[in-house]
């Protein structure tokens, strides 16, 4: 498929590409994604009944998000260490157990990143490693009121929404 692309944009993180618009029929029809290496995301249960969300403001949307930590694997980097590096990042905690969840599409119809979901425990507290220019802040709260923003919609990022249901459900049903 990559020879049928044609780059037209390419940045640290993700490319723009032009693609036929039906594979293997070439009619002239294009579309533009955007490829991108993937990312992953964690639910940092600090206990039982308490989960560490982050506060992050996002430039795209003007807002401060209530999100699960979550960043970008380094090209050729395994899911697993984009997870404990993030993890340390963002959080400060480190953790003796990373569980794989799931993988998921985010957009699918304009970009083929794919997120790994990843619960965190066992979790020793320490200082975060946030690169510059981020403004996150930790905020550990009970697991239903993270389940309760949700349907409040208070939280509003895709992935945490995501995130916290499917392990909620897991949770219920374990």
């Amino acid at each position: 498929m990559a020879s049928q692309e044609t780059h037209l944009l390419s940045t640290a993180r993700f490319d723009v590409v032009e693609v036929p618009a039906i594979v293997g029929e070439p009619n002239g029809k294009t579309r533009q994604i955007i490829r991108h290496p993937g990312a992953v995301t964690i639910i940092p249960l600090v206990d039982e009944d308490h989960v560490c969300l982050i506060k992050n403001y996002r430039v795209s949307v003007d807002q401060v998000l209530l999100e699960l930590p979550a960043g970008t694997r380094e090209p050729g980097e395994e899911a697993i260490i984009t997870a404990e590096r993030e993890l340390i990042e963002e959080t400060g905690y480190r953790c003796e157990n990373l569980e794989f969840l799931h993988r998921f599409l985010l957009s699918p119809g304009i970009l083929d990143e794919q997120m790994y979901l990843y619960v965190a425990t066992a979790l020793t507290a320490g200082t975060p490693a946030r690169e510059e220019g981020e403004e996150i802040d930790n905020l550990v709260v009970t697991w239903q009121q993270a389940i309760d923003w949700v349907f409040s919609g208070e939280i509003k990022d895709a992935k945490t929404i995501t995130g916290l249901l499917m392990f909620d459900h897991l949770r219920k049903n374990r």
